[in-house]
């Protein structure tokens, strides 16, 4: 079941921080990296987040969450995470679809590590295409994906 996560709550936001840090290890390992961004953001970093956070529940469990933010005219997907204990299941994919299929916006986007191989493909497979590649000032080349509604 997806529902939207109220991250003002200390104790959901507690919750989105933890499925955030295993799967970002998961994630930091799959890339190569001992420092990475994502694992920095804090509890109260998330409390105070004015993005929208959707839960996927599993047996009472946040097994994964996805994080919006409207931007001008388009839908950004800032994290998309899935705890490793649920990996292989679909949340990943579940997600996105509800994502898309309640989106009024014209264009959603994301961005990813360009070695990140297995977010790709699931990108890729909701119909999501590169539009872009840069290196940021920490140094893990990213790829941003944009995937357009059609009327």
């Amino acid at each position: 079941m997806i529902r939207k996560l109220d991250n003002s709550n200390k104790v959901v936001a507690k919750q989105i921080f933890t499925v955030f840090q295993n799967a970002y290890q998961v994630e930091a390992q799959l890339i190569g990296v001992l420092s990475f961004p994502p694992l920095l953001r804090t509890v109260n970093n998330i409390e105070d987040s004015t993005t929208s956070f959707y839960g996927f529940i599993e047996n009472n469990e946040l097994a994964g969450v996805i994080e919006l933010a409207k931007e001008n005219e388009q839908l950004n997907i800032d994290s998309l995470t899935v705890d490793p204990s649920f990996f292989r299941k679909g949340i990943a994919s579940k997600l996105i679809d509800y994502v898309l299929a309640d989106n009024s916006l014209l264009k959603t986007t994301v961005e990813t590590a360009v070695v990140n191989i297995p977010a790709i493909k699931l990108y890729k497979k909701h119909g999501f295409v590169e539009f872009k590649r840069w290196t940021p000032d920490h140094g893990i080349e990213k790829l941003a994906m944009v995937v357009k509604k059609t009327l």
